[in-house]
């Protein structure tokens, strides 16, 4: 059985929720079994009902400040250690270093079996919006990379994730393992969705719609984006941002003290995958200049869906587009990235033929990725066994 642990999990939604979720469905999909050790989240036994695998779950409580996410206490759930240890593992998979990728680390040394980590998160700028001691934040770094160097094999999503792991200072090998998405449609489907959608949403015609999706925070430098559309208000668009996060209500502020009120809506958050397909297909252009990402996964959401990204040039999650190929780069600043939405307002053709691209180049299944995935764990698998003489 080959065991899947995260922090998170739906119904908390985020790029590694999701990424998780995936890898367990797929795995499960392929016809192995797979278990996923996730925290309790309000709202998990909607999700438990939904899937055909086991979601194991144990207590957690709220992180201050950091809404919907939970820390994981597992040890005040006996039964649950109880079961846990019974549990026939044959490779654990760790998305997170912390509650849950200890309990993997536990289940590896236990069983004798390898563990797989993933580095997703730029951890650093999420300790340090909660903890202002410098000191203490180097030290959660520290414990972060004596994490990374127990497991059997480091896994990252994008090549240029390496250099983040790097600094933190990480000196172990590192394999690249590529995300998927699971919204792969026909092209004539999504120009069906976009028709409706638009029209569903009450967008004119000349309008042109800017999305967002994403945890609604300002490491997401969505600061960047509300103070560039206030450049450029007078310009016929619409920013829809799907999400929620600690943020929401101080961004609601934001916009209503920018003028930007009708312009932009907030849709919170939307667990209809189907849906949120459809609003992806809907816009001309997703808006992502994130710093803090490593990967985006919802740049591969976008592009699957024939939207390309306006990124930050330099970002690492922008590593993955080439600029006006298949998708588009700005400077940081808030007067460039307003000028290159405006040059791309004016530009449609343009948008479309880079978004039918990066549909071709940035875009990749879950299925095909989970082949990859199932073929890497048997190699670890068997390198393990020669290595430990078993």
């Amino acid at each position: 059985m080959y065991g899947i642990f995260n922090d998170n999990f739906p119904p908390i939604l985020d790029g590694v929720a999701l990424t998780t979720q995936n890898y367990a469905y797929w795995l499960h999909e392929k016809g192995h079994e797979v278990s996923v050790i996730t925290p309790y989240a309000p709202g998990a036994e909607k999700v438990l009902k939904e899937v055909q695998y086991p979601v194991y779950r144990f207590p957690s409580l709220p992180i201050p400040f950091r809404h919907p996410y939970r820390y994981g206490v597992p040890f005040l759930s006996p039964s649950f250690m109880r079961q846990f240890r019974q549990m026939p593992f044959e490779l654990v998979h760790a998305h997170c270093p912390f509650t849950t990728g200890d309990l993997a680390y536990s289940a590896a040394q236990r069983q004798g079996i390898p563990m797989v980590a993933t580095f997703h998160s730029k951890y650093r700028q999420d300790f340090e919006h909660n903890v202002k001691s410098k000191v203490v934040v180097d030290w959660m770094v520290r414990h972060i990379v004596r994490f990374f160097e127990k497991a059997d094999e480091v896994w990252i999503p994008l090549p240029a994730v390496e250099e983040t792991l790097r600094e933190y200072g990480y000196k172990g090998h590192v394999e690249v393992v590529e995300n998927g998405n699971d919204f792969y449609t026909p092209t004539a489907k999504i120009e069906n969705m976009r028709a409706e959608m638009r029209e569903e949403l009450g967008l004119l015609p000349d309008e042109t719609m800017l999305l967002f999706v994403g945890q609604h925070i300002w490491e997401k430098n969505i600061g960047l984006i509300l103070d560039a559309l206030a450049l450029i208000k007078d310009k016929p668009f619409h920013l829809f941002m799907v999400g929620t996060g600690y943020a929401v209500r101080e961004i609601r502020h934001k916009i209503k003290e920018l003028g930007l009120s009708p312009r932009v809506t907030l849709l919170g958050n939307i667990h209809d995958r189907d849906r949120l397909k459809r609003i992806y297909a809907a816009a001309d252009l997703f808006i992502f200049p994130s710093l803090y990402d490593t990967c985006g996964l919802v740049v591969r959401e976008a592009a699957a869906m024939h939207t390309p990204s306006l990124m930050l040039a330099g970002s690492t999650a922008a590593s993955a587009v080439q600029d006006g190929v298949d998708g588009f780069l700005s400077p940081a600043g808030k007067e460039e990235y307003a000028r290159c939405i405006v040059s791309l307002m004016e530009q449609p053709e343009v948008i479309a033929k880079v978004g039918t691209k990066a549909s071709k180049t940035i875009s990749r299944s879950w299925e095909n990725v989970m082949d990859e995935v199932v073929l890497r764990y048997r190699d670890i698998q068997q390198s393990y066994k020669l290595k430990h003489g078993k």
